[in-house]
């Protein structure tokens, strides 16, 4: 079985894995082509209102954490989602595409705690 990885999408060097950007946003100047999706499934990333009000704010991160796991209980996508990373940890890693500057607190950090309880 393999293991969820938070990812910069920004970073030269990337691990081999099943990959989901999970942010709402394409990140600004990266290609399509240079990506290398396998999904982008920006409904499981934070509302735009939510996403806004946080803007990368160390200090609002544990109230960010809260307003967004409230948000994925919400959301319709969330069962699909876990299923999809359910199935594809089954046969290796899966990468949490992110474009965040701050690796500690973003919207990846809380998903992939999020979706590890719940499989």
């Amino acid at each position: 079985m393999g293991e969820i990885k938070l990812v910069r999408i920004y970073e030269h060097e990337q691990p081999n894995g099943y990959r989901i950007l999970v942010d709402r946003m394409w990140p600004r100047g990266i290609s399509k082509v240079k990506a290398t999706l396998d999904e982008w499934d920006k409904e499981i990333g934070p509302t735009t209102e939510l996403r806004k009000w946080f803007n990368h704010e160390d200090e609002k991160f544990p109230e960010f954490k809260k307003k967004y796991l409230s948000e994925l209980e919400q959301n319709d996508f969330t069962p699909t989602f876990l299923q999809t990373v359910k199935t594809k940890l089954a046969s290796g890693d899966v990468l949490f595409l992110y474009g965040a500057k701050n690796k500690e607190h973003n919207q990846a950090v809380v998903l992939k705690e999020y979706v590890e309880k719940h499989l």
